[in-house]
């Protein structure tokens, strides 16, 4: 009967231990969050940008099944991707498309909630960043070791 007592008591604090640890994962994992290649916490508004910029309308209009952004949306998308391309070189792919899904629809977000635009049509990424910056279309795609950044896109 002891015996039964000792293996439940070996149980309970056996998972209480690995919830502690799950807790303790995910509160680290929260505090260091920061935007990759940026000195910011991600959240803050850095010097260079302002909440006031994102439109108050949708940025982006479907033409067919393409989605189309003026040039300074794209240029946003371009200002996210850039800083985090040295992350992406050390981090390796799979961590890389990772933050590139999250980039994208962060960015989508903030231009008018179009995320179901540019999920209907993923090919909208590399034509936004071949016309607005075809040199860190190429590094991202390069470091990604993708064939299109739509390849990566969930």
């Amino acid at each position: 009967m002891s015996q039964g007592r000792w293996t439940s008591t070996l149980h309970i604090r056996g998972a209480a231990l690995l919830l502690a640890g799950g807790a303790a994962v995910a509160l680290t994992a929260g505090c260091g969050n920061t935007t990759p290649g940026s000195g910011q916490p991600e959240g803050s508004a850095s010097p260079s940008t302002t909440s006031s910029s994102a439109p108050k309308t949708s940025a982006g209009t479907a033409q067919g099944d393409q989605l189309t952004v003026s040039d300074a949306v794209g240029q946003q998308l371009c200002d996210i991707i850039e800083p985090q391309l040295s992350d992406w070189r050390v981090q390796g792919p799979t961590l890389g498309k990772i933050s590139l899904n999250g980039s994208v629809h962060e960015w989508a977000l903030r231009n008018g909630a179009i995320n179901g635009q540019v999920l209907g049509d993923k090919d909208s990424v590399d034509r936004i960043m071949t016309a607005q910056c075809p040199d860190v279309h190429a590094q991202a795609v390069s470091a990604l070791e993708l064939p299109s950044l739509a390849a990566g896109l969930l």
